[in-house]
């Protein structure tokens, strides 16, 4: 697992996947709340052009990142256990986020994505790496997660 905002990508020749962890100065509420807030995304966080839907159990979110900005994924929310764990997911392969308290008002943050299948190694080569665009959905989200909790003080 990537840590302290640096992303580390593993690959198989079925598969990849790319974490990245950080400690957030912030109650584990105000993280949940941007990372289920799809309309708020593209105020705080410079890797998605877009995203329409709910993040709730069971909902449906299309995505368009700034990796992959002339594709929009259709992804389904597979988990959600409020300041816990979100996961969300297609047929190829799944996010998630997981919020962990660590004492001190502070929380560990991680985000991991599993990608792949049996087809994987024919369309592999034309997938992006992830780590700068995770690095940077980390550093969003710990800087307007501090932000908001610093207002709350």
């Amino acid at each position: 697992m990537g840590q302290n905002g640096k992303a580390t990508t593993e690959k198989t020749t079925f598969g990849r996947t790319t974490s990245v962890s950080t400690n957030i100065k912030a109650d584990p509420a105000i993280v949940w709340k941007l990372l289920t807030s799809a309309s708020d995304y593209t105020r705080w966080n410079s890797t998605v052009v877009s995203i329409a839907g709910e993040i709730i159990a069971g909902g449906s979110i299309k995505l368009v990142s700034k990796l992959a900005p002339k594709r929009t994924f259709s992804l389904k929310v597979k988990e959600f256990v409020p300041e816990k764990m979100l996961v969300w997911g297609d047929m190829q392969g799944a996010r998630i986020y997981e919020i962990n308290r660590v004492g001190d008002g502070t929380v560990s943050f991680s985000m991991k994505e599993k990608i792949g299948g049996i087809m994987f190694p024919f369309y592999a080569k034309y997938i992006p790496s992830f780590d700068q665009s995770f690095e940077q959905f980390a550093a969003d989200l710990k800087k307007e997660a501090e932000a908001i909790q610093n207002i709350k003080k």
